[in-house]
């Protein structure tokens, strides 16, 4: 859902804005082994795997630029979420046209979406996971490291020259020294982005701001005054609303604010600028935040709905349906969240009788700040895969796969003169092809992704910016260079890796303080909970363990820095 938060999507699709809660669950440490309960290897800071004699169906002179084609064909079995509107076809032409350019064979090992992380989480803790494992978000790795359930990665990425290029072009090192564990090395290849601007934002009726003459707001300030104009003209309706239980609006309030917030919470810890931790949670910036948000529901400008909504999300209908009827002036969302607005839209309103902008997230006191700058999904593998002879063709294929342009334009677009062509920098989808998530040639008889199994998950991975505007429209574009011209990401926390004691103890001490912050943050948003208690939450957050907490991680961070440079 990116930190993958912030990793920018231009064109999500329902699946996505599902799949986004991927990378904001926390996962509870496990200990992996085999099935027959014996240590699997290959992790926890071991030595890496000598490749002489796995070196079966590897190129002698692969290099960045070059087309990976195995010199022996060999199977790769990856593990699959079928989605709830996107099950896997074993007739896709996906699979075929990788076999033909590659000469490897991609074996889906489906789970439902329904519970596609815990199936996952099962799978490897017990040993049986398939051989790529994709899908994971930085931070989703750590269970699995000190008892060796997935590869270190780092250990191999001088045996993959793309992804090494993209780190160095796009200056994601410092972003990818994140990614190391307590032992210095980093167990999943992140996808890359060569450009990062927030997902979410908020989405405004300029129809109704050009009708008042109001200016889009810069600040959350701005914002609440245009609010009040709106709440004037139109006193019936609350102007400001979402559908995703407020936990997207104060994440991208947060870092304006100076602290964090909703789906980018994580584990609440945040630089105390004096080269410290703090706990947002007990912060006097999050208090700001809370009196800013619990203003705004006071004065009937923020529907309160928007955090007690049980069904809220992809699927709301509460807040959703005073949207399609033209009573909320700004919602939260996100590019994709424009284009389902506005299938639903052109029908309860009429096309032509509003208008839907995502804007720049707004400053505020912390100043013109969003969520720091985030890595996308990307892929993990089972230790088994080293000691397979093909070890080294495996990791040339993916690197190919995930990292090379050419395959990051394949996965996304199909085949150039079959699927869409290509002028310039300007692709065309194929008259006899639909594209649902882009709304293209609908009433063509195939889908692009549906019947064809391209833009699905894989394509999401890693984008260089010509990519993401090839498919992006021009309000998803111009907010991309609103973003980066005027906006300033916050810095990332310094790495704080647990080893696998830590982790336990800090999955048992996180969930009562994260159940804390979370029921006191509605309780004084919606006024449940006067700010004046403000000392006794503090106090009752301190009860659940809090300075041991910030001690563990603290003690982690000072570890690594000492051990790491």
């Amino acid at each position: 859902m990116p930190d993958l938060r912030l990793t920018f999507h231009p064109q999500p699709s329902r699946r996505q804005l599902l799949g986004w809660s991927f990378g904001i669950a926390g996962l509870a440490a496990i200990t992996a082994c085999n099935s027959d309960g014996t240590d699997p290897g290959g992790g926890g800071g071991g030595e890496p795997v000598d490749l002489e004699g796995k070196d079966v169906g590897a190129m002698a002179d692969y290099e960045a630029g070059k087309q990976f084609t195995a010199s022996e064909p060999f199977e790769l079995s990856i593990l699959w979420s079928d989605w709830p509107d996107l099950d896997i076809k074993p007739t896709w032409q996906l699979f075929d046209h990788i076999t033909e350019l590659t000469g490897v064979t991609l074996a889906p090992s489906n789970v439902p979406f329904s519970d596609a992380v815990d199936r996952r989480n099962l799978l490897i803790s017990a040993g049986d996971a398939p051989q790529i494992i994709p899908l994971v978000y930085a931070g989703e790795e750590k269970p699995f490291v000190s008892g060796g359930a997935v590869l270190p990665m780092s250990d191999y990425i001088e045996h993959m020259p793309h992804y090494r290029k993209y780190v160095e072009d796009w200056d994601l090192q410092s972003l990818v020294d994140n990614l190391k564990q307590f032992d210095g090395k980093y167990y999943m290849l992140p996808g890359l982005r060569e450009v990062s601007v927030p997902t979410f934002s908020l989405i405004a009726r300029t129809d109704i701001f050009d009708e008042l003459g109001l200016e889009l707001p810069n600040t959350w300030d701005e914002l609440r005054e245009a609010l009040i104009a709106i709440k004037e003209a139109y006193p019936d309706t609350i102007p400001l609303a979402e559908q995703f239980e407020g936990m997207s609006i104060i994440n991208v309030a947060a870092p304006a604010f100076g602290t964090r917030a909703g789906w980018g919470y994580g584990d609440g810890m945040i630089d105390d600028g004096e080269g410290g931790l703090k706990y947002a949670g007990t912060s006097e910036e999050y208090r700001a935040m809370l009196e800013f948000f619990h203003g705004l529901v006071a004065d009937g400008l923020l529907d309160p709905e928007t955090f007690t909504s049980k069904n809220a999300g992809a699927g709301s209908e509460v807040i959703t349906a005073k949207i399609f009827r033209g009573d909320v002036a700004i919602l939260g969302g996100a590019a994709g969240t424009v284009t389902e607005y506005e299938s639903k839209m052109d029908e309860s309103l009429g096309a032509g009788n509003y208008a839907l902008k995502l804007i720049t997230p707004p400053g505020g006191p912390a100043g013109p700040m969003i969520g720091s700058r985030g890595f996308w999904h990307g892929f993990m593998l089972s230790p088994d895969v080293a000691e397979s002879p093909n070890f080294l063709a495996t990791l040339q294929f993916l690197d190919w796969l995930y990292y090379s342009p050419e395959a990051r334009e394949m996965l996304r677009w199909g085949i150039e003169g079959e699927t869409y062509t290509k002028e310039g920098e300007t692709y065309t989808l194929s008259p006899d092809l639909s594209a649902d998530l882009w709304n293209l040639n609908p009433d063509a008889p195939l889908d692009l992704q549906k019947d064809l199994g391209f833009s699905t998950f894989l394509a999401d991975a890693t984008e260089s910016r010509a990519i993401i505007e090839s498919y992006s429209t021009e309000n998803t574009i111009a907010y991309m260079d609103d973003v980066l011209s005027n906006r300033t990401p916050r810095e990332p926390n310094p790495p704080a890796p647990l080893n696998e004691l830590e982790l336990e103890q800090a999955a048992i001490m996180q969930t009562p303080l994260k159940d804390t912050v979370d029921q006191a943050t509605l309780q004084f948003i919606l006024g449940q909970r006067d700010l004046s208690e403000w000392d006794d939450y503090v106090a009752e957050v301190e009860a659940q363990g809090l300075a041991a907490f910030v001690e563990l991680v603290t003690g982690a961070r000072q570890r690594f820095v000492e051990e790491n440079g």
